[in-house]
Formats: C-alpha cells, structure tokens, sequence
C-alpha cells in the first residue's frame, strides 16, 4: 500500500507516505490497495459516461455510484475489504451499463464510436489477490520515479480535491438535492485523471477549477440542509447527559439523523450528537424534536473515549471512524458509505437494531449538571445583523475577524487553535466551523455591543456560509476580501479539506495560515507555487501569527 492523503500520514520512512502492512488511521494494505483500484475503476466509468453525456445521455445511475465510491475512500470512511471487492464487481457493470448505451446511441446518432484507453478497459481479477496486483499498477504513487514528487503530489491534489467534492455532492444527493452540471464536472475531472496528465500547468489548473466546482457543490449542500431543515438559528445546546437510555449519532448527516429522530419519537430514547453533528441543533426541525437532548464528547479523534462511555449504541453516518475498541465494538452501528470488518451496517433508515440495542442498554442513570454551548451563527444568523456587525467596525468597536476552523485531529501542535483564539483580543471576532471549535469552544468569549465574539458557523460542510459571510463584508466596504480585516486560521485533516482549500484558492483569497502540518503531497516544489501565487503560509507560533495578522491588516 501507499497512502499520504491525510495528516495521519507517516513520514518515518524518508519519502512521507503511509506504506506498511496499516496506515496510521487503522487501514490494512488490501483495502487501501483495493480503494486505489475502486478510483482507477471510476475513472472508466467516467471516460464513458462523459462520452454519453455529450451524445445527450447521462446517467443518474451511474453518477450516483461514482459520488458514493469516491466517498468510500475519503479517510476514516469505509475499512471493510469486502465492501470494496463488492463495489469493484459493481464499478464494472456500471462501466459496461453506460459503455452499452452510449455505443447505441452514438450508432443511432450515425457518430463514430470511440473506445477510450485507460481505466475504461480494466476488467476486475477474479479474487482478492488479483485485485490487489491490479491495485499495484494504478496507486497513488504510480510513476512516482519517472514523474518525479511535484507531478504526483499535483496529481493527488485533484484527487484528493476531487474526492471532497463527491463527498460534499453524496452529502447533498441523500437530502434530494443534485445537480447535472456538478456530476458532469465530476465526470470531466475523473475522465482527465484517467488520461494520466504529467504537465504541471494543467494539473494545477484543473485542482483550481475543482475549487470553483466545489463552490458549486457547497452552495449545493447549503440549499439541501437548509431547504430540509430550516436556516440555521442561535441555539444553546446542552453539552451534558440527561437521565435515560440513548443514542449517539457521530458523522455529519443531518438526514440520518432526522430518519433516527422521526423513528425514536415518543419511545423514551435520548439522541445525541457527536462531533460534527453538533450544528444540527441550529435548525429548526431537528431541534423541534425534544428527544434531541444534546451533544456528548467532542471532536472525532476523542470517539474511542466517548464512545467507551456512552452507555447506548453509536451510529456513525460518515466519515471520522476510528478502530471500535473491543469494549463498545458490539454497540457500534454504521450507515452510508462507513463500513468496519465485523460492525453491524444498516441500511439508510433501517435502524430498528439500533433502537433495540438502545433499550438493551443501561443508559444514563441520572443527569448531569447542564452545561451548554451556543451554536447557530450560518450565514443567515450573521447576515440578518450584518449592519450592526457593520457599524461595529466603523466604529473601530470590532477590530478585526478571524476564522479559525476546519477539521480537528490527534497530531502534536493542535493547541496552536486554542491559544489563537483565547489569545484574540477582546475588540476581535472569532468565527469557526468543523470540528476544530472544541478547542476553544467552551472558552468564555464574551460580546462586542451584543454580537458574539464566537460565532460557531457549522460543520466543515458549512464553509460556504464563511464565504457567503466574507464576500457581503467585503461588498459593504466596497473592497476585495483579501483587503478585509480578516484572517483565515485554517486546519487541515482530510480530503473535505482539501476541497475547501482549493476553493479559498479559487476564489483567490490569500495568506491563508494552514496548518498543524502541511499535506505531504504538497511537496516544497508544489508548495512554492503556492506561496507564490497566493500566499499560503504554514501556521507558527500562535502568538506571533496573530500579532502578525493584526500589524499587517492595521498597516
């Protein structure tokens, strides 16, 4: 196996990359062979679902597939081997499905067939093994030694971009929300890797249009979750258990959620959020549901904790799964595209076991004392007072804003967030999102002039609301956003990141801080391309980067 798409990369063996018998994040070599293999066979389906787009013929089927597979190797997904042989016998039909169609109509349409190289003619080996020699040929890392680090850490920017992409899409499609234009990107994107491209320029060139693609694809996401549920609203969520059995829900899909609210109502059973689902208590008809009795434990990378003390099932509905230990192992449920070797997975919205093991359960035996966090600060809630915020500034009340958010990890140098923020002074904004806030999120903030000092705009899927937020900031004093006030503390983790990022860089918003440690596919030559042309800068000493961010805006 080779895999560096995460910050749990390895980088003890000279060239960074995760390459023994288990990734750091608890993936074995087959499934992380066989996930490489699953890329390689949606690229094929791609060559031929673009070829029948442009005869006037997609296919929904086969663009679903597509989002949901490339969702199943984003980090801390889907472990489970098998599920991914399954998924390579499927990726074939597909391929074949949509190859059978577009030869049709390209013989109705009396236009010459095409027949693409590549992935679109791989045939799945017979067994495991030879899988996993097909695996080999097509990794992350093939051409590594004549195409040099630069061009295979390019390649994998796409990639990985391209990966948050189809996950924040998959995220989107479940609430019913879709879009041609964005599954004929995705097509366009999957059908470029698959031509195997080696010229600098262009890879760089299609990672940045993939951040105008995701723009689209959060934009998406927004729509779905507040058409669903409502815009987002100021909430105080209690962060501390309440007498009786319950359920812990962990991931980042609202609809999940709402399914398991609608089956649990009336019955006695607590639910709660885990970790990015805490901003689902911000809208309103999920916090109609008064079993939702509030969020428990903190950020993913504190499940094994969390998990060992919830006395209930947990269901995870997304990416952020950790090794079960043995001891809550037997209580863990997954949905969706999440999968562990020998946890029990249920289909969407079939959780009757999981509500049975609620009640098999002790539950908790009394409450806690309430102690809450306020969440609800998405774009609505802060455009709605955006003249007073205004004001504020003009005033010279609100000095600057800060966005300190993205995704939380175990890695050394974390506390980097916490110290910025509580080190922020008292006459500046702190907005965050992802679970990178329970770093600081208990921290007493305080007010400026009745406007939270921390507004905790959502998930990480929420980016777009920071966007929205900034660029009607930068309208009202009619300049660019790079010349706000405002300074972009960013966490990276996964490949949800990595499309954010590449959307920030899109949009060409710069001296953007990211880190605790910088992607190891971004080579010092990739990197330098990208301090150059926008000023990405790695994060230092808190202290001093925020000293910095303030002598440079106030200059």
């Amino acid at each position: 196996m080779f895999c560096y798409q995460c910050e749990q990369t390895d980088h003890s063996n000279g060239k960074p990359g995760c390459a023994s018998a288990k990734g750091n994040c608890g993936k074995d070599a087959t499934t992380a062979d066989l996930q490489d293999l699953l890329i390689h066979a949606v690229k094929g389906i791609a060559q031929y679902s673009a070829l029948a787009r442009g005869l006037g013929r997609p296919d929904r089927e086969a663009d679903r597939f597509i989002l949901y597979a490339m969702f199943t190797t984003l980090t801390n997904v889907n472990f489970n081997a098998a599920r991914f042989v399954a998924m390579l016998r499927e990726a074939a039909q597909h391929r074949d499905r949509v190859k059978k169609a577009y030869e049709t109509l390209a013989f109705a349409q009396g236009v010459a067939v095409q027949e693409p190289a590549g992935p679109a003619r791989w045939q799945p080996g017979a067994n495991v093994g030879e899988l996993q020699a097909q695996a080999r040929l097509v990794g992350v890392d093939a051409g590594f030694e004549t195409l040099g680090a630069d061009i295979v850490g390019l390649r994998a920017l796409v990639l990985y971009g391209l990966k948050g992409v189809c996950a924040y899409a998959h995220h989107a499609r479940v609430l019913g929300y879709e879009s041609e234009d964005v599954y004929a990107d995705v097509e366009a994107a999957l059908e470029f890797l698959a031509r195997a491209p080696v010229q600098a320029n262009a890879l760089l060139e299609h990672a940045l249009a993939l951040g105008s693609v995701n723009l689209k694809v959060m934009e998406l996401l927004d729509a779905a979750n507040t058409g669903r549920f409502g815009n987002q609203q100021p909430a105080a969520v209690r962060m501390t258990p309440v007498a009786g059995k319950a359920i812990l829900v962990s991931g980042h899909d609202l609809g999940d959620l709402e399914t398991l609210l609608e089956a649990t109502q009336d019955s006695g059973v607590q639910i709660y959020t885990h970790g990015e689902l805490l901003p689902a208590h911000a809208y309103p008809k999920l916090k109609a549901y008064p079993h939702l009795a509030g969020n428990y434990g903190g950020a993913w990378q504190d499940q094994q904790a969390d998990f060992a003390n919830f006395p209930g099932p947990v269901l995870m509905t997304s990416n952020c799964l950790i090794e079960p230990l043995p001891q809550y192992r037997q209580r863990v449920f997954t949905t969706g595209p999440v999968g562990w070797p020998g946890v029990r997975h249920l289909e969407h919205g079939a959780f009757a076991p999981l509500v049975q093991a609620a009640f098999a359960l002790p539950g908790f035996h009394e409450s806690a004392p309430e102690e809450t966090v306020t969440v609800g600060f998405a774009r609505h809630t802060v455009l709605g007072v955006a003249d007073k915020v205004i004001d504020a500034v003009k005033a010279g009340q609100i000095r600057h804003f800060f966005l300190i958010g993205g995704c939380d990890g175990a890695a050394p140098g974390r506390n980097y967030y916490t110290e910025f923020a509580e080190a922020a002074p008292d006459d500046t904004v702190v907005m965050t999102l992802g679970c990178n806030k329970y770093r600081f999120n208990r921290h007493a903030f305080g007010d400026i002039g009745g406007i939270p000092r921390l507004l905790d705009l959502g998930q990480c899927n929420d980016s777009y609301s920071a966007i929205r937020i900034a660029v009607a900031l930068a309208d009202a004093f009619e300049c660019g956003v790079n010349d706000l006030p405002l300074t972009l503390v960013i966490s990276w983790f996964e490949q949800k990141a990595a499309a954010v990022l590449l959307t920030l860089l899109a949009l060409g918003i710069r001296n953007i801080r990211l880190g605790p440690t910088l992607p190891a596919f971004l080579t010092p030559g990739v990197l330098q391309i990208l301090v150059e042309q926008f000023g990405i800068q790695p994060i230092g000493d808190a202290h001093a980067d925020l000293a910095a961010a303030l002598a440079r805006k106030a200059a």
